[in-house]
């Protein structure tokens, strides 16, 4: 992390001269953390300006910087990424409003509930409402399968539609609501098995 002793980390000073996909191909076929850090610092300025932008404050938005670095070492690994910058800049705010949430400043995430059925709209609302919940959730998010929790996590948490969806994951808009309603339905049987052994 030696990247990130002090404030030129908010320069670009990439090494790499190679397209981000490139970069993001790389980075997934060998786990080079020098890969990722070329393409980070891309970026970095970017992030902070999200941060900031979120966060209010200059000291807790450079923190924010190193710990979305630290989350997208194992994130891009695990999620298909078509377009690297729209991504982390997404990334970078939900990364914020997790923050916010977690210090009691922000109560509730937006979800885009258009297409849920009335009972699993209300059930999984509040469980995303109630803070005590909040760790079973993402223990339950880990346990869908990588399709499901990447689908999932574009519609609810990023606000994302299903063509969206299709367009970022290359998936068929089909297959996008199949796994979203199953993700869904495992989600609440999964948080329902958390709830009643708390």
């Amino acid at each position: 992390m030696h990247i990130f002793e002090n404030l030129s980390f908010l320069k670009n000073i990439s090494a790499s001269e190679l397209p981000d996909d490139d970069l993001v191909e790389k980075y997934k076929a060998t786990s080079d953390l020098q890969v990722l850090s070329d393409l980070y610092q891309r970026y970095m300025e970017l992030v902070y300006g999200v941060c900031l932008k979120y966060l209010k404050d200059e000291e807790e938005a450079k923190d924010a910087v190193i710990n979305i670095y630290e989350e997208l070492v194992g994130k891009l690994q695990k999620y298909p990424v078509n377009n690297f910058k729209p991504w982390l800049y997404q990334l970078a705010k939900n990364h914020c409003l997790m923050k916010l949430r977690s210090d009691k400043k922000f109560t509730k995430v937006q979800m885009d509930v258009s297409f849920m059925q009335n009972e699993e709209t209300v059930h999984l609302n509040a469980v995303m409402e109630k803070e005590e919940h909040f760790n079973q959730l993402d223990f339950c998010m880990d346990q869908l399968v990588s399709e499901q929790k990447a689908v999932v996590t574009l519609f609810y948490l990023e606000g994302k539609c299903y063509n969206e969806i299709t367009t970022i994951t290359g998936i068929e808009w089909k297959n996008v609501r199949s796994f979203i309603q199953n993700g869904r339905r495992n989600l609440k049987i999964c948080m329902d098995k958390q709830i009643s052994i708390s």
